[in-house]
């Protein structure tokens, strides 16, 4: 894919060489909306890319604009720096976001920022299916950092490009998203899961066992979080912390509610706030005992978990569908699985199955999930690093 990107690069642009940048989707483990409430969450860098075939504009009349064209839309577009503004989702008329608005909003975030960017010609193309949960706009705005960050001339900040990537998702785009897909995507390291504190964006690194493959089962179903109840979500958590912080100035968050914190200021509560802030309680709780889980390879507390979450997102913070319950049915119905549940914030996508590796177990898994399910992908997936330069 690289090689045929090149040539397209040099054929559409013209430059005699060019540099690669990459950036990887994500699953999560576990820790489902809980980042944008300051909570814990356990994501994995997956081996399916967005990746960068770019240059720097050197002509004068081009240095300061982005031009680009991406494989997967078979289209290309330019903008000047000057002309970049912020998307506006409740009257804007282009409709849902284009992956061109991604790239132009990490720009935009940059230069608002003070930062000096230089022109960039750029071909793109990724293999993580859009809109299935596995973060395909956080590994473009990683991807897209990464490159500008390199023909800028600046050191590279892997927090720093995440917070610009969320920048991006809530000034420029109009999602109010958290910021794990972001840190997933730029920090990751190979073999292992991120347990990552959304507070003060510290990390630990999980080993994901070698009795265990992560298995992404896409349901085929797809709904923008642009234009999806996401942001009432997010709302709802945010009544919930106020109510309770009203009389406690400490709680700023729902990270800091306990649940008989919770259950004290229910009859005070509107009904959907309570069972939305319910999840996210239960569901940081969940979180790190999946650390500890997978640490002790318990895999009687990791099916456990998993199944708890699923359930939780299901019933309290109704974010699943049909297609989700179905193949986390499914898939839940094998011996080899060791735990399944949707994952990504919902309203269609994937689910995810922790599954065991002994021998002939995972294609198994797979013709199984295949043959009950019918529709869709299956993915299995190796953990790996966050967004570089390709040597």
């Amino acid at each position: 894919m690289v090689a045929s990107m090149k040539t397209a690069f040099m054929r559409r642009f013209g430059h005699e060489r060019c540099r690669v940048a990459r950036a990887p989707g994500r699953v999560n483990l576990i820790g489902e909306h809980t980042d944008y409430n300051d909570g814990y969450v356990l994501p994995m860098a997956i081996d399916r890319y967005v990746t960068v075939v770019f240059a720097a504009r050197t002509d004068k009349n081009g240095a300061g604009r982005l031009r680009g064209y991406s494989v997967d839309f078979d289209e290309e577009i330019s903008e000047a720096f000057e002309e970049l503004a912020p998307r506006r989702p409740s009257r804007d008329r282009r409709g849902p976001p284009t992956w061109f608005d991604y790239v132009a909003g990490v720009a935009w975030v940059f230069l608002r920022d003070g930062v000096a960017l230089e022109g960039m010609d750029f071909v793109v193309s990724g293999d993580i299916p859009i809109g299935a949960g596995l973060s395909s706009s956080a590994a473009l705005e990683l991807a897209v950092a990464r490159a500008l960050v390199d023909v800028s001339e600046m050191p590279w900040d892997g927090k720093q490009a995440a917070l610009t990537g969320q920048q991006v998702e809530n000034d420029y785009i109009g999602v109010n998203s958290g910021i794990m897909d972001q840190m997933a995507s730029a920090l990751s390291r190979a073999g292992a899961a991120m347990l990552l504190d959304c507070r003060d964006l510290s990390f630990q690194t999980v080993p994901i066992p070698e009795s265990l493959r992560v298995v992404v089962m896409d349901t085929g179903t797809r709904r923008s979080l642009a234009t999806s109840s996401y942001n009432e979500r997010r709302a709802s958590c945010d009544r919930a912390t106020q109510l309770i912080g009203s009389a406690r100035p400490e709680v700023t968050a729902l990270r800091d509610v306990t649940e008989s914190d919770l259950k004290a200021a229910r009859s005070r509560m509107d009904a959907t706030d309570y069972w939305r802030a319910l999840h996210v309680i239960q569901e940081n709780a969940r979180t790190l005992a999946m650390k500890r889980a997978l640490e002790l390879e318990d895999e009687s507390a990791i099916s456990e978990l998993m199944a708890g979450s699923h359930e939780s997102l299901r019933d309290l913070y109704e974010v699943s569908c049909p297609e989700l319950d179905e193949v986390v049915s499914i898939a839940n119905s094998h011996p080899a699985c060791r735990g399944a549940r949707m994952t990504g914030a919902g309203f269609g996508g994937c689910a995810v199955a922790l599954v065991g590796s002994e021998s002939g177990a995972v294609d198994d898994f797979c013709g199984h999930v295949r043959q009950s399910y019918r529709a869709g992908e299956i993915y299995v997936c190796r953990a790996v690093g966050g967004a570089h330069i390709v040597s």
